[in-house]
């Protein structure tokens, strides 16, 4: 039987009928903006909140208080609490990139990882990550031992990803082959504002919804609402699909 672990975000354990396959790691990608930070740090504080599962935060991008305020204004108001007690781990930009290569970062995590005391893990971002490496080789061959460490250590995982564009880019890159499943996170100008939505397109070893739902960003952290209606009023041109 299929171990899952609930994200514990309102509406998307529904849309992945029960949550993210245990063990795996999951490519979270948007534009600039679309939430999937915000995603990140709701993951792990709800493994800690609701469901007695520490977690690790990697942020290639942010300071450890950045990721404080950015927490507490969600509403995550015991993110330092978990961090001063080692539920949650940070390792902030200043922790990772003080080292020239990803070996000695990796040293760095080994420790923890193998601890077998943290269950969830989140790397923010892999546009970030990957300037650790010169070329595309080395790229593939430490991201491929990464994800596979990962998986050796039973975290459940998810990667943020940059794009540029409104609605996915589905090509097939090395991340999409290296990860176990792909969440879009998609945000749409209107006049009052923008409108979002998250598409879960694959999930490995489990049946999900792939339709794409509305969601919100609110107090709270991020809301997907459970009907597909509100996207249908799109042009066919415009849809991702």
């Amino acid at each position: 039987m299929i171990e899952l672990t609930k994200t514990g975000i309102e509406g998307l354990d529904n849309i992945l009928n029960g949550g993210i396959v245990r063990n795996s790691t999951t490519l979270v990608s948007g534009n600039p903006g679309a939430g999937k930070s915000i995603l990140g740090l709701q993951f792990v504080y709800n493994g800690v909140e609701l469901y007695d599962e520490p977690g690790i935060y990697l942020s290639f991008e942010e300071n450890e208080s950045d990721l404080r305020q950015a927490a507490e204004s969600i509403g995550f108001e015991n993110w330092q609490e978990h961090v001063d007690n080692g539920d949650i781990k940070v390792y902030d930009k200043r922790k990772l990139l003080r080292e020239n290569d990803f070996s000695s970062s990796l040293e760095l995590l080994l420790e923890d990882l193998e601890e077998d005391e943290y269950d969830r893990l989140v790397l923010d971002s892999l546009a970030m990550f990957e300037l650790f490496f010169e070329d595309e080789h080395e790229k593939r061959t430490y991201l491929l031992k990464f994800t596979d460490i990962l998986r050796d250590n039973e975290l459940t995982t998810l990667m943020t990803n940059e794009q540029s564009a409104v609605f996915p880019d589905t090509n097939i890159g090395l991340e999409n082959y290296l990860t176990d499943g792909n969440i879009y996170l998609i945000q749409t100008p209107t006049e009052n504002g923008v409108s979002r939505y998250v598409w879960v397109a694959k999930m490995r070893k489990q049946n999900i919804e792939t339709d794409i739902y509305p969601m919100e960003i609110a107090q709270g952290g991020i809301k997907v609402h459970e009907s597909a209606s509100a996207f249908s009023m799109m042009s066919d041109g415009d849809s991702p699909l």
